[in-house]
C-alpha cells in the first residue's frame, strides 16, 4: 500500500497506528497492569526491560527521503524497522507531547493548539511559554503514562534540554518521571544511557530533541541547516543504538512534519480587515487558526474566511470540528479553548498576524499544524539492544 500525497488530508485517530499508542505499547511490554499495546510491540520485544522513547521534533515520515542523504543510520532503520503512525490534530509540538505522554486525544488531556485561550477570559496561553499559570494538573488533568509507569514499580526518566525543567508543558506531558537536562546532543546521549542502564529493573526513560524542527522553521526543510541537524541527529542514533544494552530497546517518533510555506501563499490577518472583523481575538498558529468571534459574529466570520481564503482553508465552526472527531472526545471544560470557528489551511497556506502575534512566525519558512499527511504522519522507529 503506498503512502497518501504528502498534501493529501487523513483524519486524526486516537486507537491504533497513533502517537497516543506509543507509550502505553511501552508500559505493556514493561508489564505494566493495564496497558495495552494497540501497536504490537509485544511480539519484537519480548524479554526488555528497559525502554528508551526519543521523541525528534519536526521529523516527518515524509521528511525520510530527503533525511536519508544525510543520515544513514536514520535511513537504515526507517527501511528495516520503521513504519508510519499518526499524531494528534492540530499537529502541533504542545498537542502532541501531550498525546504521547498521557496516552490520550487532545481533546481529553486539553492541549489543544499552540495558543489557546484561557476560557472565560480573553488571555491566550502559549503553552511554550508557560510557567504554573494556569496550573498545570488543573489544565491537564489525565495522568501521564510515566505516573502511570512509576506507580507500578518502573523507574522512570524524562531526558530534555535544561530550560524546559519545571516548565508548564513538561509538568502536563511528563510529570511522574526524574528530570535530568541535557545541553546538546552529547550530554542527551549520555543522560539517556546512563538512566537507561542505571538499575536492575523495569525503565523508561523519555527523551526529547528539538534541533530538526528549530531549522526547518527557521531555514527551512532541507536547508544547509538543517541537512546539518539531521547528520547530528545520526550521530545521536548510532551512539544510543550502540549502547542499548540487551534487554533494552529504543523507540524513536516525532509529534509532526512540516512544510516550507512560499511568501506567496501567506494571508495576514493584521493586515486585511476583511479578517478582523468581528474577532474578539486569535490563538492557534498560521496553518491552524482559532477564532474567537464578537456575540452574534460567527456566521459572518465564517462567511468573510470562507470568500478571502477560498480553496486554501477549510473554515468551520468549533461545533462542526468536535462532532467530526479532530480532537477526539472533548469535555465542556475544553470546549471554550477552541475557537468558534477554526480554520485549517489547506495545501501550502498560511494565515499569519504580523502585527499582534511576533513578527518572526510571519516570517518563517517551516511551519506545521494542519492534517496534511505530510504534517500528521510520523514515523515509529522500533530497535531492540
Amino acid at each position: 500500500m503506498t503512502d497518501p500525497h504528502p498534501l493529501s488530508r487523513i483524519s486524526p485517530r486516537y486507537c491504533g497506528d497513533s502517537l497516543a499508542d506509543v507509550l502505553p505499547g511501552a508500559l505493556a511490554v514493561l508489564g505494566v497492569p493495564g496497558a495495552v499495546d494497540r501497536l504490537g510491540l509485544s511480539p519484537r520485544l519480548a524479554g526488555v526491560r528497559r525502554i528508551a522513547v526519543l521523541l525528534v521534533d519536526g521529523l516527518g515520515w515524509y521528511h525520510l527521503p530527503v533525511v536519508a542523504r544525510y543520515a544513514p543510520t536514520l535511513a537504515g532503520l526507517a527501511a528495516t524497522v520503521g513504519r508510519p503512525i499518526v499524531t494528534g490534530f492540530p499537529s502541533t509540538t504542545p498537542t502532541s507531547l501531550v498525546t504521547l505522554g498521557t496516552g490520550a486525544p487532545p481533546g481529553r488531556h486539553g492541549v489543544l493548539g499552540f495558543r489557546v485561550r484561557v476560557p472565560g477570559s480573553d488571555r491566550v496561553l502559549s503553552h511554550v511559554a508557560w510557567a504554573d499559570d494556569p496550573d498545570p494538573l488543573r489544565w491537564q488533568p489525565v495522568p501521564t503514562q510515566l505516573e502511570l509507569a512509576r506507580a507500578a514499580g518502573v523507574a522512570t526518566t524524562v531526558v530534555s534540554r535544561p530550560e524546559f525543567g519545571g516548565s508548564g508543558l513538561t509538568v502536563a506531558a511528563n510529570r511522574g518521571g526524574d528530570f535530568r537536562g541535557a545541553a546538546d546532543l552529547d550530554a542527551l546521549a549520555v543522560e539517556v544511557l546512563t538512566a537507561l542502564t542505571a538499575g536492575s529493573g523495569p525503565t523508561l526513560v523519555s527523551a526529547y530533541h528539538p534541533d530538526l524542527d528549530r531549522h526547518g522553521h527557521l531555514t527551512g526543510v532541507d536547508s544547509e541547516l538543517w541537512r546539518i541537524a539531521a547528520t547530528e541527529l545520526d550521530g545521536l542514533l548510532a551512539r544510543l543504538v550502540d549502547g542499548l544494552p540487551a534487554d533494552a530497546a529504543l523507540l524513536v517518533t516525532a509529534d509532526h512534519g512540516q512544510l516550507n510555506i512560499p511568501v506567496e501563499h501567506r494571508f495576514d490577518l493584521d493586515t486585511d480587515p476583511r479578517l478582523s472583523a468581528g474577532l474578539r481575538l486569535v490563538a492557534g498558529e498560521p496553518r491552524v487558526r482559532y477564532l474567537h468571534v464578537t456575540p452574534g459574529a460567527e456566521a459572518d466570520v465564517v462567511a468573510a474566511w470562507s470568500a478571502v481564503l477560498g480553496d486554501a482553508a477549510q473554515v468551520t465552526t468549533r461545533a462542526e470540528a468536535v462532532a467530526a472527531g479532530w480532537f477526539g472526545p472533548v469535555p465542556e471544560e475544553h470546549l471554550g479553548r477552541i475557537g468558534d470557528v477554526v480554520v485549517v489551511c489547506r495545501d501550502t497556506y498560511v494565515v499569519v498576524a504580523s502585527v499582534s502575534e511576533s513578527p518572526m512566525a510571519a516570517r518563517l519558512v517551516g511551519y506545521h499544524g494542519a492534517d496534511t499527511a505530510a504534517e500528521m504522519t510520523v514515523p515509529l522507529l522500533t530497535i531492540r539492544g
